[in-house]
């Protein structure tokens, strides 16, 4: 079964690219100097920033429903106007090589299962998931610190009409 796995819609976080620190701030948004590699995945392009690159750290709601598993937590994104990452059976380099958690959820936002994996072998953890009809999306998240990595669908079903966020 065909999967493909979306980066966040750049367009919500535009207003805040380019804003200084102070509106930032004000906002609740951090900007950080990446110091090391593969410490900040951008959640638009899927892509790690590099070190000596500035990020936004904000607090973002990965899964805007009215259940009990309604999530919010920090993300980092890149400043710029960078490319939405949306393929098809493709695992961006961000995944891979961390530990993921990776969660199904049916479409009402409540979670059918969940398990825990290394980002190299996270193929057949999807496909697995994917096998029981009621799980309509998924939800990958950087184990260690819990965040919201990306959002997986199903191809064979067209756009989901799960709960985005």
């Amino acid at each position: 079964m065909d999967f493909r796995i979306l980066g966040l819609d750049p367009t919500p976080f535009r207003p805040l690219f380019g804003l200084s620190d102070d509106a930032l701030r004000e906002r609740g948004v951090l900007r950080v100097r990446i110091d090391s590699p593969r410490s900040a995945p951008d959640r638009i392009t899927l892509d790690d920033a590099e070190p000596g690159e500035t990020v936004l750290l904000l607090n973002y709601v990965y899964l805007d429903v009215a259940t009990p598993y309604r999530g919010t937590h920090a993300i980092y994104l890149r400043e710029q106007d960078g490319e939405r990452f949306d393929r098809v059976n493709e695992i961006p380099k961000s995944l891979r090589g961390r530990l993921l958690s990776v969660r199904a959820f049916d479409a009402a936002g409540m979670m059918v299962e969940a398990d825990v994996i290394e980002g190299d072998r996270v193929e057949p953890l999807i496909q697995k998931l994917f096998a029981h009809p009621e799980v309509s999306f998924l939800q990958v998240h950087y184990a260690k610190r819990g965040c919201f990595a990306a959002r997986v669908e199903r191809c064979d079903k067209g756009a989901s009409s799960a709960p985005t966020a």
